[in-house]
C-alpha cells in the first residue's frame, strides 16, 4: 500500500508539472515580446495575439478537453495533448513570420487545452477517497498554475536573453517527451464511458470567444461604432448565443447546462474569470513597463518578477490550505481580490523616470499576495460539489473561465492603455500613462469580483474539499 501512496505522489508531481507548463506557456513569451516584435514584425497592438493566439485555442477548446477526458480516458487525452502541444512548439519555434507564429500557438493552445482537465480528472482519480489528501493535492496543483505564470516570466527572460526567443518554444519539447515517458508507470489506465463528441459546441464556443477578442482588439484602431467592431460583436454574440442555444437542444451537449446547479460552480467560477481578467493584464504591462520604460533587458525585467514567483509558491503551498480550513473559501476570495485590487492600485502610481524598487517591488507583491489567497479556494469553490462523472467537465470549465477572463481582460486593457498613450514606443510619458490606465482599469475589475463573490458565494463552515467525490474504486478506478 505504502508503494502505491508513494506512486501517487509522483503521479501528482507528473500532473502539476503539466499544469505548471501549460500555464507557463501564456507567460513565457512576455519579456521576449519586444524581440518577436522585431524580428517577426508584429505592430504594438498586434503583439498581443502572441499571447491569445494561445489563450483563445486554449479557452475556447478547454470543454472539449474535459468531455473528451470523459468519453475516451484521461490518460489517453493527456498523452494526446502532449503529442499537440510539441507539435505546436516546434512550429513556434521555427517560424519566420508573425502568422506562422501565431498558428504555433494556437496549436500549443490546443494543446494545453486537452492537457489540463485531462491532468485535473486524473488527480480527483488517485486523491478523491479521502478529503484531507485531496486539499493536499488541490494546493500543490492549484500552486502549479499561477507559480507557472510567473515562473514564465524569470525563465522566458532567461531563455531569451542567454539564448534567443525560438528556445521558449524548443524547452517545451524534450519537457514533453520526458512526461510522455514517464505516463505509463504513473498515471492509471481508465477506459472512458464513450459517446459523441459536440464539435457544433466547441466550434461555437471557439469562435465565439476568439471574434469577440478580436473585437475588443481592433476596437481601439477602427472605433467601437465601426461597422467592422460592431459586426464582429454581433458575430461574437451570436455565436455564443448558438452555443447556449445548442447545449440546451443537443442529447449529449459539450457542456451540460444542468452542470450548473453544482454548488458553487457558478459563483467560483464568475471570481476566477474575474481573477484571470485582473491578473494577466498587470504581469503583461509590467514586463512592457519594465523593458520599454525602465529599459531592462530581457533577463534582468525576468528576475524583478521573481519575488512575486517566491511569495506566491511559499504562500500557496504552506499557508493558503491552513487559511481555507479555517475560514472557508469565501471569505480568503474577496479578500485577495481586494488585496489584487490594492496591488493594482499601487502599480498605477508607476512614473517614467521610476525605480525597480519604488515603482514595482511593492505593488507586485501586494498583488502576488492577492493571487495567492484567491486562485486555490475559488478553485476548489468551483469542482469541490462536482460528481466524480462530471469531474472533467467541472475542471475544463474552471480553467475555460480563467483563461477567457484572461484573453477578454488583457483585451479590454490593452484597448485602454492604447488610448492613453500605449502605442507611442519611444514617448516615457505617454507609455507610463497608457500602463496607468490599464493597472487601474484591471484594479477595478478585481474590486468588482469581490463586490459580485461577497454578494454571490456562500459561506459553509467546512471547505469545500469535506464535500470530496465518493471513492475512487466507485468511479471505476
Amino acid at each position: 500500500m505504502s508503494a502505491i501512496n508513494h506512486r501517487r505522489w509522483w503521479a501528482l508531481i507528473l500532473l502539476a508539472g503539466a499544469q505548471f507548463m501549460v500555464i507557463m506557456d501564456t507567460s513565457i513569451i512576455g519579456v521576449a515580446l519586444p524581440e518577436m516584435q522585431r524580428d517577426l514584425g508584429f505592430s504594438q497592438g498586434s503583439l498581443q495575439w502572441v499571447f491569445n493566439a494561445y489563450v483563445v485555442a486554449f479557452g475556447g477548446l478547454l470543454l472539449l478537453g474535459g468531455r473528451l477526458s470523459d468519453l475516451f480516458g484521461a490518460r489517453r487525452v493527456f498523452v494526446t495533448g502532449w503529442l499537440i502541444l510539441i507539435a505546436g512548439s516546434a512550429v513556434a519555434a521555427a517560424a519566420g513570420t508573425a502568422d506562422v507564429e501565431l498558428l504555433g500557438r494556437a496549436v500549443q493552445g490546443a494543446g494545453g487545452a486537452l492537457i489540463a482537465p485531462a491532468a485535473m480528472t486524473l488527480l480527483m482519480m488517485l486523491f478523491g477517497h479521502d478529503s484531507r489528501e485531496l486539499t493536499k493535492a488541490l494546493a500543490v496543483y492549484g500552486a502549479a498554475a499561477p507559480a507557472g505564470g510567473t515562473a514564465g516570466v524569470f525563465l522566458g527572460g532567461a531563455i531569451t536573453e542567454w539564448l534567443s526567443w525560438p528556445w521558449l518554444f524548443i524547452l517545451y519539447i524534450p519537457i514533453g517527451v520526458a512526461s510522455l515517458a514517464a505516463v505509463p508507470a504513473l498515471l492509471p489506465s481508465v477506459k472512458g464511458r464513450g459517446g459523441s463528441v459536440d464539435l457544433i459546441g466547441a466550434g461555437t464556443a471557439t469562435a465565439g470567444l476568439a471574434l469577440a477578442v478580436y473585437a475588443v482588439v481592433q476596437a481601439p484602431e477602427l472605433g467601437w461604432a465601426a461597422p467592422q467592431t460592431l459586426a464582429a460583436l454581433a458575430g461574437a454574440a451570436a455565436l455564443l448565443t448558438a452555443f447556449v442555444i445548442s447545449q440546451r437542444l443537443l442529447r449529449t451537449p459539450l457542456m451540460p447546462l444542468g452542470v450548473w446547479r453544482t454548488p458553487g460552480l457558478a459563483a467560483g467560477n464568475l471570481a476566477i474569470t474575474l481573477l484571470g481578467a485582473a491578473w494577466i493584464p498587470m504581469w503583461y504591462f509590467l514586463n512592457l513597463y519594465l523593458q520599454q520604460v525602465l529599459g531592462y533587458g530581457a533577463f534582468a525585467s525576468g528576475a524583478a518578477l521573481l519575488p512575486m514567483t517566491l511569495l506566491m509558491m511559499v504562500f500557496m503551498t504552506t499557508i493558503t490550505g491552513r487559511l481555507i480550513a479555517r475560514f472557508g473559501t469565501k471569505p480568503l476570495i474577496v479578500t485577495g481580490l481586494v488585496v489584487l485590487a490594492a496591488g493594482l492600485g499601487q502599480l498605477s502610481l508607476i512614473g517614467p523616470e521610476g525605480t525597480f524598487t519604488a515603482d514595482v517591488l511593492p505593488g507586485s507583491l501586494v498583488a502576488a499576495l492577492g493571487m495567492s489567497l484567491v486562485f486555490i479556494p475559488a478553485t476548489m469553490a468551483s469542482i469541490g460539489g462536482a460528481r466524480p462523472e462530471q469531474a472533467g467537465l467541472a475542471s475544463g470549465i474552471v480553467n475555460t473561465t480563467y483563461q477567457v477572463g484572461s484573453a477578454l481582460g488583457l483585451a479590454v486593457m490593452t484597448a485602454v492603455a492604447t488610448s492613453q498613450g500605449a502605442d507611442r514606443i519611444g514617448d516615457l510619458p505617454a507609455l507610463t500613462s497608457g500602463f496607468q490606465a490599464a493597472f487601474i482599469g484591471a484594479g477595478t475589475v478585481a474590486l468588482a469580483g469581490a463586490a459580485l463573490g461577497l454578494a454571490t458565494m456562500r459561506s459553509p463552515k467546512r471547505a469545500a474539499p469535506e464535500s470530496a467525490p465518493e471513492p475512487a474504486e466507485r468511479t471505476g478506478v
